[in-house]
């Protein structure tokens, strides 16, 4: 349902921020890979347009039809597992007149409206043992069908996702404090186990991604780790200011094909060598004021659904931006996970988009009451 509203109320920063931050990921996408540059381009353009459309409309009636979209999500999940197009192994993708489309990442902004609403509906009884084992179970299912992809780099970010609403929902601190003590062991068991050489829990190329960030020096995992240590090169490489867009040094690490999937994982590594340290402190900090204008909408929002949605979609490039840039240096292990705004994916970039549209949806509803749809 679309609406008016007064122009003086759109956040004309966030989209300002947005546009500055997805230029800067079309010119480094365009460096890493010239073919891929136009298609980038295209995935702005109908990211924006399609986060206007939706910041237009009321999200407080997009809310009522939560099950619905629950159900959609999960459709579409099950496509991916009986028809979706295999890659590296993995199968993520559904094609569809000739583009590829990938499910999960529209899957995250489904289950943060469909519990957004479902956490307001719930938010007398959100600490009772009843609505947290409905709520797990809810999130269980499409999590369980995004690593049967196998796809445990989103199955984690979506679970942590999860969480975080949760506690934005107004979950108990004492529950929390319980959940950390049963949390934190169980994971030091469970990298125990993954590190076995027979072990069953994750796949081989899962496990040989952990093994090489905790056995660099190992010669069995060289090709992972020469892939991280490249990366950290590349940024070191450009020094304060960086060499320069499309630059033709034969010692690029970009032109050099030296770090493989730079136009993906590894886009951070290809600003750090072309655009050196103010380069990359700019895209921090424009990922940073994203997330801040995100927090700031959510401080504002009429209804606990619309503080959700917002520090939900925060969430999403808080924790996506920091897994991405502790990958690119060496912090973490390698996962394949895409910078907001800034690494090649259609899907991710429209979708985020979508997410965003929704926070600028919020902060224009935030003078009105909440609205259900009519029963008859």
């Amino acid at each position: 349902m679309i609406r008016q509203y007064k122009l003086k109320d759109y956040n004309f920063r966030l989209v300002l921020v947005l546009i500055v931050l997805t230029s800067i990921g079309v010119l480094l996408v365009g460096s890493a890979d010239p073919s891929l540059q136009k298609k980038q381009f295209a995935g702005m353009i109908l990211g924006l347009i399609v986060m206007v459309v939706v910041s237009l409309m009321d999200y407080s009636w997009i809310l009522n039809f939560n099950w619905i979209m629950y159900g959609g999500n999960l459709f579409l999940l099950l496509l991916v597992i009986l028809l979706g197009t295999d890659a590296n192994g993995a199968t993520r993708w559904i094609s569809i007149g000739g583009f590829q489309f990938q499910p999960t990442e529209l899957s995250k902004i489904i289950i943060i409206l469909f519990f957004a609403k479902y956490f307001m509906d719930h938010e007398e009884d959100i600490n009772t043992l009843r609505t947290l084992v409905k709520s797990a179970v809810l999130i269980a299912v499409p999590l369980a069908m995004i690593l049967q992809q196998p796809d445990l780099k989103n199955t984690i970010t979506i679970a942590i996702i999860f969480c975080i609403l949760l506690y934005i929902a107004g979950l108990s601190y004492k529950i929390i404090g319980g959940a950390l003590l049963i949390v934190i062991p169980l994971a030091v068991v469970f990298l125990f186990i993954v590190v076995q050489p027979d072990q069953k829990l994750i796949k081989s190329y899962q496990r040989n991604r952990i093994m090489a960030f905790l056995n660099s020096e190992d010669d069995e995992y060289s090709d992972a780790v020469n892939q991280q240590e490249n990366s950290v090169m590349a940024i070191g490489s450009g020094q304060l200011t960086g060499k320069g867009l499309n630059n033709n040094e034969v010692a690029s690490a970009n032109k050099g094909n030296f770090v493989s999937e730079n136009q993906t994982d590894f886009i951070f590594s290809v600003a750090g060598e072309e655009l050196g340290f103010i380069g990359c402190v700019a895209i921090l900090l424009l990922l940073l004021l994203i997330i801040f204008e995100c927090i700031r909408t959510s401080l504002r929002a009429k209804d606990t659904a619309g503080k959700i949605i917002c520090c939900g979609v925060a969430s999403i490039v808080a924790v996506q931006g920091f897994i991405n840039v502790a990958v690119v240096t060496k912090i973490m292990p390698n996962t394949g996970t895409p910078l907001p705004f800034v690494s090649y994916g259609l899907t991710s970039m429209v979708s985020l988009y979508i997410g965003m549209g929704l926070v600028l949806n919020v902060g224009l509803q935030r003078y009105r009451t909440y609205r259900e749809v009519e029963k008859s």
